[in-house]
C-alpha cells in the first residue's frame, strides 16, 4: 500500500487541502485541473480510500484525506530540508527564509528584513501576513519556517524567544467624554463601545482576557478585520479601541487618538519569534532569529521614535551621503 506514490501525488493532494479547490491547486503548483485530478486519483488507488468527496460545487477531504494531507505536508517539509542540507553539503548556502506574522507586527517586520539583508545578501524572503489563528495553522502545516507573534501558540511544540517589548494601550478619539477624566479604571470602560479585531487576533484576545481577568464583560461595539479601519473609526468618536501602539504611533504623535488616562495603560508584553521544536531551521533561518533576538528590540524601539519628520531628514541625509561618495 502507498508504495506507488510519488512526491507529486502529494504535493497535489497538500495544494488542495490548503486552498481547498482543485483550480487554485493547478495554479500553485503549475499543472493543469485534469493533472492535477488524475494525481489525486492515483494517490486515492495507492491509499485504498476515497481522499476527497464532493461538497456542494467544491470538495472536502476525507478522513481518511486529512489524515494523509498532514502526512503529505511533513513529507514534503523534510524533503525541502533535506534539499538545504544537501545544498550545505555542496558547499551551497540556503537563502530561503519563510516567514508567517500576525498582522499587527507587519508593520515592524519588513523594516528589520530589509536591515537583516544588507548582511545576509541574496536572501529569498517569502512573507505572509494573517491574524494569530492563520499565521499558527501555516506554522503547523510547515509552510513557513518562523513565526512572528505575541504569545506561543499552547496548541503545538515551539522553541520561542522573545525578542523585544510590544506595547498596548487603550487609544479614543481626544474629543471621547471619557479622555476629560484624570485617572480611569478598566470597569470604567466595561460600559462603552469597543472596536475589537475578529476572533482569532491576538489582541482581540488579549483584550478579552484582560477583562476576564478583571472579571468584567466586554462590550463590543464593532468588530473589524482591519487594523486601519478601526483607528478610522476611533479617531471618528465610533468608540474605544485596544491595539499595539506602533501601529497608531503616527495619529498618537499628530492628535487624531490619544491614550486613555487608564491606570497601567499601555499595557507591556513581549514580541517572539517561533519555530516548530521538531524543525530544523536553515543557515539564514537561524541567522535571522539571532538578528532579532540581538537587534529586534533596537529596530522597534527605533521605528516607534522616528516621526515622518525624522525619517525625512535621514533620507536627506543618506542622499547627502550618496552624492558625496
Amino acid at each position: 500500500m502507498l508504495k506507488n506514490a510519488t512526491l507529486r501525488q502529494l504535493s497535489a493532494l497538500h495544494a488542495v487541502a490548503r486552498l481547498g479547490s482543485v483550480s487554485r491547486a493547478a495554479s500553485e503548483i503549475h499543472l493543469t485541473q485534469p493533472a492535477v485530478s488524475i494525481q489525486l486519483k492515483l494517490l486515492e488507488e495507492s491509499a485504498g480510500t476515497p481522499l476527497l468527496e464532493r461538497e456542494g460545487r467544491g470538495i472536502r477531504l476525507t478522513s481518511a484525506g486529512e489524515l494523509m494531507a498532514d502526512y503529505a505536508a511533513r513529507i514534503l517539509d523534510l524533503w525541502r530540508e533535506v534539499g538545504d542540507e544537501m545544498a550545505v553539503h555542496r558547499g551551497a548556502v540556503s537563502r530561503r527564509l519563510r516567514i508567517g506574522v500576525v498582522t499587527t507586527a507587519e508593520y515592524l517586520v519588513p523594516r528589520m528584513l530589509v536591515v537583516f539583508a544588507r548582511d545576509c545578501p541574496n536572501v529569498e524572503v517569502k512573507l505572509k501576513v494573517g491574524n494569530r489563528d492563520e499565521v499558527v495553522r501555516l506554522l503547523a502545516n510547515h509552510e513557513v519556517d518562523l513565526v512572528i507573534m505575541g504569545r506561543p501558540p499552547k496548541e503545538l511544540k515551539t522553541r520561542a524567544r522573545p525578542f523585544a517589548k510590544h506595547t498596548m494601550a487603550f487609544i479614543a478619539s481626544p474629543s471621547h467624554p471619557l479622555m476629560s477624566h484624570r485617572r480611569l479604571a478598566l470597569r470604567d470602560l466595561a460600559g462603552e463601545d469597543l472596536l475589537v479585531r475578529e476572533r482569532g487576533s491576538g489582541t482581540r484576545t488579549t483584550l478579552e482576557q484582560l477583562f476576564k481577568e478583571a472579571d468584567l464583560g466586554l462590550r463590543i461595539g464593532s468588530e473589524l478585520s482591519s487594523n486601519e479601519a478601526i483607528k478610522q473609526m476611533c479617531a471618528a468618536g465610533f468608540g474605544l479601541a485596544f491595539m499595539s501602539q506602533h501601529i497608531c504611533r503616527h495619529e498618537l504623535e499628530s492628535g487624531e487618538l490619544a491614550l486613555l488616562p487608564v491606570v497601567g495603560n499601555p499595557i507591556e508584553r513581549e514580541w517572539f519569534v517561533i519555530h516548530l521544536a521538531t524543525r530544523r531551521l536553515t543557515g539564514v533561518g537561524t541567522a535571522f532569529e539571532q538578528f532579532l533576538v540581538d537587534h529586534g528590540q533596537q529596530h522597534i524601539q527605533d521605528q516607534l521614535l522616528r516621526t515622518p519628520e525624522t525619517a525625512l531628514s535621514m533620507k536627506v541625509r543618506a542622499a547627502g551621503k550618496g552624492a558625496a561618495t
